[in-house]
């Protein structure tokens, strides 16, 4: 019997005894309604599509700004900024640990001038802004208010995401900085600061995606983000916070693989159980807080250097089945990402990739179009029973953080990999052009490459700063963060005053480096 991603029985044919077991009111329900299997909002796509979030950065912030620019004009309705290694580990440019990753993987930005340049000439009361960070979220996003206040732009008027999503890197990428329970607290406050300064900032974005590129099935994407996203309401919760005042402002990330039947009912199966813990297990009143709304990835795991135009066709499937999931908005990759960063002529095809499904296609004049088909809700069963039980197994161990601790979740994923590594080499997973249906020389490819003097020139630029601001006012605002950060007060309001007066993104880290310490793993991990 064939199986899916997850391992689940996969039959050749499902009847109507499939669903013999169905019960449409109460598994289903109405889009835009409890339990949101059908979608979150009543009428989808078919008011409007959803957002087209294309996800870019790389070198300075002149540079990004400049793509920034181009991918608007291209008819990008939310930016997603990736940001370089460094800034996502709390490093300024000039530190010995950046030597040699400055600009790399995303734009560096080391303090609130790097900001404004980043988004200079961009209207951002009018632009979404997604922020792909974790460890220092917190230090971005107050960089991001305090460059909209100059161009005189009110925090209320601000609509984005930080990623803020802590939890997922001790399981599955590494850029954290602080122990988990610190790391814990800092996204709590968050939460509060927010509610009161930022109202229509969504808060976190609670990350499957990067276990998936890791390795995790479907089912074990849902559960473990599901079981870090509880994680992250107790701890609210424990804070003082009221369940209705911060969770309508929680978000999730997915990722979309070519496996587009499961991945539709994944999706489905996500919402559904979300829904409940949120209403049965924190006691939920307002619709908006049991809504899970989510962003998705196309996957880049599965994207080839290997004659990469075929990554057209694999992005194409992937962002359908995003959109037939439900997906609130989209970034789809770059053909030419499994080489290099991708150059602007692929980023504006990825775009377009997005553009033909909304325009061209008929999936955005109904809602739900596979609500009903023996297979998708059979599948969608299916996920939500064995999400449930992988779930249980972590809350057995003491939740997220305990399982965290003794390196389940990563064990878990890390023998998915290898199994789908191993499947690939004997040739039982085919993957074209990798596998099978290969060629003896692709095509020449000119990549996009990063100018090395990045590096020495954002050094010049810390130089020229720490000359020019007042470094007295930068010292009593980081005296007074690690004030903040040894007892209970909330540690962005200090953290923007010592940002306002140009302290530098890696300053701010230290400072509550000083306090919190760092986190090392257990060496069994």
């Amino acid at each position: 019997m064939a199986t899916t991603e997850s391992d689940l029985p996969f039959e050749a044919l499902y009847d109507a005894s499939a669903l013999a077991d169905f019960d449409a009111a109460t598994q289903l329900g109405e889009p835009g309604r409890y339990p949101f299997t059908r979608g979150v909002y009543p009428s989808m796509y078919t008011g409007r599509p959803w957002t087209m979030r294309q996800y870019a950065g790389f070198g300075t912030a002149k540079e990004s700004n400049e793509r920034y620019k181009e991918l608007v004009a291209n008819g990008t309705g939310g930016l997603s900024v990736a940001f370089d290694l460094p800034t996502q580990m709390g490093y300024d440019s000039d530190a010995e640990l950046a030597h040699g990753e400055v600009g790399k993987v995303g734009v560096a930005i080391d303090s609130i001038d790097d900001m404004q340049l980043l988004f200079d000439g961009l209207p951002l009361d009018e632009v979404s802004t997604s922020m792909t960070i974790n460890a220092p979220a917190s230090t971005l996003l107050l960089m991001y208010q305090l460059t909209a206040e100059q161009q005189g732009i009110a925090a209320d008027k601000l609509t984005g995401t930080i990623q803020n999503d802590v939890l997922k890197e001790y399981i599955a990428r590494g850029t954290y900085i602080y122990p988990p329970a610190e790391s814990l607290r800092l996204t709590s406050d968050v939460f509060a600061y927010c509610h009161s300064e930022i109202p229509r900032w969504n808060t976190i974005s609670i990350s499957g995606y990067h276990m998936a590129e890791a390795g995790a099935t479907p089912v074990q994407e849902v559960a473990f983000t599901l079981a870090n996203a509880k994680e992250y309401v107790r701890a609210a919760m424990a804070a003082g916070l009221a369940v209705d005042d911060f969770a309508p402002r929680l978000s999730f990330f997915f990722v979309a693989r070519t496996t587009l039947l499961e991945e539709v009912a994944k999706f489905r199966a996500a919402r559904r159980i979300w829904a409940r813990i949120m209403k049965e297990e924190f006691g939920a009143q307002n619709p908006k807080s049991q809504m899970l709304r989510f962003h998705t990835q196309t996957a880049g795991v599965q994207l080839t250097a290997q004659q990469p135009e075929v990554n057209l066709v694999r992005v194409a499937l992937q962002g359908l089945g995003a959109v037939l999931g439900g997906t609130q908005s989209l970034h789809t990759n770059s053909y030419d990402e499994a080489i290099a960063l991708p150059t602007a002529k692929a980023a504006r095809l990825a775009l377009r990739t997005q553009q033909v499904i909304a325009y061209e296609t008929d999936v955005t004049k109904t809602v739900d179009p596979f609500a009903g088909s023996y297979v998708v809700e059979a599948l969608t069963d299916d996920i939500e029973d064995a999400v449930n039980a992988l779930m249980q197994q972590v809350e057995d161990k003491g939740g997220a953080v305990k399982a965290i601790e003794e390196g389940f979740q990563k064990s878990e994923i890390e023998r998915s990999a290898y199994a789908i590594a191993l499947e690939i080499d004997s040739k039982e997973r085919t993957v074209v052009g990798l596998n099978r249906f290969t060629i003896d020389k692709d095509d020449k490819y000119e990549p996009l490459r990063v100018n090395p003097a990045i590096e020495a020139e954002q050094a010049a630029r810390l130089e020229q700063l720490r000359k020019e601001r007042d470094n007295a006012a930068v010292t009593k605002g980081l005296d007074a963060l690690r004030k903040a950060a040894e007892g209970t007060d909330n540690v962005l309001f200090p953290m923007r005053e010592a940002l306002a007066a140009r302290a530098t993104g890696g300053e701010v880290s230290s400072a509550l480096r000083d306090v919190w310490g760092m986190y090392v793993p257990r060496e069994q991990f």
